[in-house]
Parts: C-alpha cells; sequence; structure tokens
C-alpha cells in the first residue's frame, strides 16, 4: 500500500506542472484569436498567482478541516475544472474568470502535498517528485504544439490537459481510504482519536512570530526570484548582450530548466546522505558559479552558456530540500501552516521580481541580470545560514 500510495503522489505531482506551462506555450495563437495585446498574458498569470498566494495562506485551515487526501483531490479537481473552462473560453474575460479556480486549486495542492511529503517522506523522494513536476511542465508545452498543429486549436490543449487532471483527481478521490490506511494522521483533525485535543490552526501573525520564519521566507523569496527571472530573461540576455544567436539563446534557456528537473532526478540519489541543509548550501554555491561565468567579461560565450546550464543545475535541490527541511525546523505541528506561507513567498517573487528586474534593464541595460541574480544568490545564503543558527540555537537551549 505505502507503494501504491507514493506511486499516486507521484502523479500527483505531475499534474501540478502540467498546467503551468501551457499559457506561455501557447499566448502566441491565443491572443491573436482573443483579439488582445500580447502583454495581456500578465494578467493572467497575476490573477493564477493571486489565487495561488490566497490558497496557500488557507491550506493549514483547509488541510485540519479536510485533511490531506481530500484537499489534494478536490485541488486537483478544481484545477481541472478551470482548464476545462478555458477550453471553452472565447473571450479574455472568461479567462480571467476561471484563473481564480485555477490559482486556488493549485495554491492548495501545491501546500498541501509539499507538507505531506515533508512529514511523511524523505528528502531523497522529495527531490524526485519536484523532478516529476518538472516532467508535467516539460510535457504541456508539446501537448499545445501537437494540437495547434494538429487542428484542434489551443483550447484543443487546454481539454486534453484538463482530461488528464480529471482522470487524476478521479485516481486521487479513489485514492482517499488508501491514504488513511498508510497513515491515519492525513486524516482531518476531528477525525482523529488520540486522546489530545487538537493544537489550534497556526495564524499568519503566529507564524511569523516563530524565530526563523521570516528569515526563511525572505530566502525562499529570493530563490523563486532567481528562478523566474532567469526563466523570463536569459534568453534575452544572451542575444542583447552577449550576441548570441536566438536559437541558440533559446535552446539554453530551455536547458536551465532541464538543469533544474535533471538535478532534482540526480540529487534524490545522494539527498538523504547529504542532509538538506547540505543540499541547500551547495546548490546555492553551484548557482553563484553558474552566474560568475555568465558574468565573465570575455569574447567567447562558452562560459556564458555553460553557467546558465550549471546555475540551473544548482538550482535543483533547494527548493525542495528547503520545504523539506520545514518539519525538522519549526516543528511537525506547524510545518503545514508555514509550507503554505512559503508558497505565498514563493509566488510574490514569481510575480514580482521578473516584472522588476524587466523595469530595471529598461533603466540600466540588460548587462545587469547577472548581478541582480548574483545579489538574490547572496541573499538567499545569507538566509539560510542564519535560519541555521537560529535552529542550532534552539536546540542547544532545549
Amino acid at each position: 500500500m505505502y507503494a501504491l500510495l507514493l506511486a499516486i503522489i507521484y502523479f500527483a505531482f505531475i499534474s501540478l506542472g502540467l498546467p503551468d506551462s501551457l499559457v506561455g506555450a501557447g499566448w502566441p495563437v491565443m491572443h491573436a484569436d482573443l483579439g488582445v495585446p500580447v502583454a495581456y498574458a500578465g494578467i493572467i498569470t497575476m490573477i493564477i498567482a493571486a489565487g495561488t498566494i490566497i490558497a496557500s495562506l488557507l491550506s493549514d485551515r483547509l488541510t485540519r478541516a479536510l485533511g490531506a487526501p481530500l484537499v489534494t483531490a478536490a485541488s486537483v479537481g478544481l484545477t481541472a475544472a478551470a482548464l476545462m473552462g478555458f477550453s471553452f473560453s472565447g473571450s479574455f474575460w472568461m479567462l480571467c474568470l476561471w484563473a481564480v479556480p485555477y490559482g486556488l486549486g493549485a495554491g492548495a495542492v501545491d501546500a498541501a502535498l509539499n507538507n505531506y511529503v515533508a512529514l511523511h517522506y524523505s528528502s531523497r523522494h522529495m527531490n524526485w517528485l519536484h523532478s516529476s513536476w518538472g516532467v508535467g511542465a516539460a510535457i504541456s508545452p508539446f501537448i499545445m504544439s501537437a494540437s495547434i498543429t494538429g487542428g484542434i486549436g489551443w483550447t484543443g490543449a487546454y481539454r486534453t490537459v484538463g482530461l488528464i487532471q480529471i482522470v487524476i483527481a478521479l485516481v486521487l478521490f479513489a485514492s482517499i481510504p488508501l491514504w488513511a490506511k498508510v497513515n491515519p494522521a492525513a486524516l482531518p483533525v476531528a477525525e482523529k482519536a488520540d486522546g489530545e485535543p487538537p493544537a489550534p490552526a497556526v495564524t499568519l501573525r503566529g507564524a511569523l512570530r516563530i524565530p526563523g520564519v521570516p528569515t526563511i521566507l525572505l530566502a525562499f523569496f529570493a530563490y523563486c526570484a532567481v528562478e523566474s527571472t532567469t526563466i523570463l530573461w536569459a534568453a534575452t540576455y544572451l542575444v542583447q548582450d552577449r550576441g548570441v544567436t536566438a536559437a541558440t539563446a533559446a535552446a539554453f534557456a530551455s536547458l536551465f530548466l532541464l538543469g533544474i528537473t535533471a538535478g532534482r532526478f540526480l540529487s534524490g540519489f545522494v539527498a538523504d546522505a547529504l542532509g538538506d541543509r547540505n543540499l541547500i548550501r551547495f546548490g546555492i554555491v553551484i548557482i553563484a558559479v553558474g552566474l560568475v561565468l555568465i558574468l565573465l567579461p570575455i569574447q567567447t560565450t562558452v562560459p556564458a552558456l555553460a553557467g546558465l546550464v550549471i546555475a540551473g543545475f544548482g538550482a535543483a535541490p533547494v527548493y525542495p530540500a528547503i520545504i523539506h527541511s520545514t518539519p525538522a525546523n519549526f516543528g511537525r505541528a506547524h510545518s503545514q501552516a508555514i509550507i503554505g506561507i512559503q508558497m505565498a513567498a514563493a509566488y510574490t517573487g514569481i510575480t514580482l521580481m521578473p516584472p522588476l528586474f524587466g523595469a530595471l534593464s529598461a533603466w540600466a541595460g540588460m548587462w545587469v541580470l547577472p548581478l541582480f541574480l548574483l545579489l538574490l544568490t547572496l541573499l538567499m545564503l545569507v538566509m539560510t545560514e542564519r535560519l541555521n543558527r537560529i535552529v542550532d540555537g534552539r536546540a542547544a537551549a532545549a
């Protein structure tokens, strides 16, 4: 039963990644069909991000009330309904409308699943599960491409992914009894009969008062800012500042994502031996090495291209390790609330920092990208090491 549940969770993580690349992959066609400017893609992604942040902040209360299995199944179902709504949308305002449940569903399942895995599975599985997310995110652009070239259009791609999500949601609903058999702690708080009164839900204000929580939120914000800013602007930097051809820049920009996915798969083999702290340290150092290679003011572009791949490889274990270390750093009773807040910080970084860099580059020039990313990487390192000192001090005082 343990192996079967683990396989189901892997499929759930793939389902998390499936919708994430659809807007970007299909927007060149979507905006023309809908008769809206290219820039309107930002409106859709910001609505989705806002819903994700709200759901992440509510995840502790939702999971306590409904249990991780039901929250996961219902959230995937909500996302599936939103994707089907996208597939029948004939105007931009309808996309905006369906983006609301899409974001809410994505945020709730992300926080619930990450906390469940952090509590009950090893760091190895956390890395491999997040690699599975990358598989889902990599598949959906191919679905969009095949749908457009096959004549069913971008709506067909959303319908295809929506149907896949419906199947995954049905499997998750059917597996709810399995979750309870494998781990009764997955039940809602009200159903647990251990004789102990349930601890109250952790509020946002209460979580922020826990020593170390603001520190890890800044670190998580910085990591997601580095990842999302690199994904959006790396190809433009290579073309405008380093003279790389557009085709080569696009290929190496995609290798940054592939480096993250492959790096998480490989990290899984050493994660339990190294531990979360070392995974985070090594990852941040490797990111910095990659960014320094990109920054080197030399004629050949080989170091810059290699640096982008190296940075992606270094980024791979940081996100999963931060999530997986949360119960150990802050206690199992607080982990769901804190992971939810971490998800909110992550999506805040993803939403705000790429456009902020866009404004900065318009003023200072695209050449500042490596410096911008290095400053965020330094912030990440300082905050994670500061958290380690706080946790060690708490352990020594206990």
